[in-house]
């Protein structure tokens, strides 16, 4: 079985174009599998770290960035709907999705 950062297969980049629904030419194959193995390798070398001595954490922001449960931020409904790309009714206007 080939290594899982081993993308030098064209028949393997293939799969992994198809899964992602990407219709790309043999150039494009062979610019992707050299990307896929070099995103790999960085994952396989981030794996080797010593992480023994760090403690496990929820999110990598710096602690504190949450808002006091009750606290608010005063905003107006015109205010919320200044940047939308389109606005009916003091409402968000989304295209249908059926």
């Amino acid at each position: 079985m080939a290594a899982r950062n081993d993308f030098t297969d064209p028949e393997r980049v293939a799969h992994v174009a198809k899964l992602a629904r990407l219709a790309l030419t043999p150039e494009e194959q062979a610019v992707l599998g050299r990307q896929l193995a070099d995103i790999l390798r960085a994952v396989d070398e981030l794996a080797e770290v010593d992480t023994s001595g760090v403690e496990p954490t929820a999110f990598a922001g710096p602690e504190g960035t949450f808002r006091a449960p009750g606290q608010r931020v005063a905003i107006t409904n015109a205010e919320r709907l200044a940047n939308a790309p389109e606005a009916t009714a003091g409402a968000f206007r989304v295209p249908r999705v059926l």
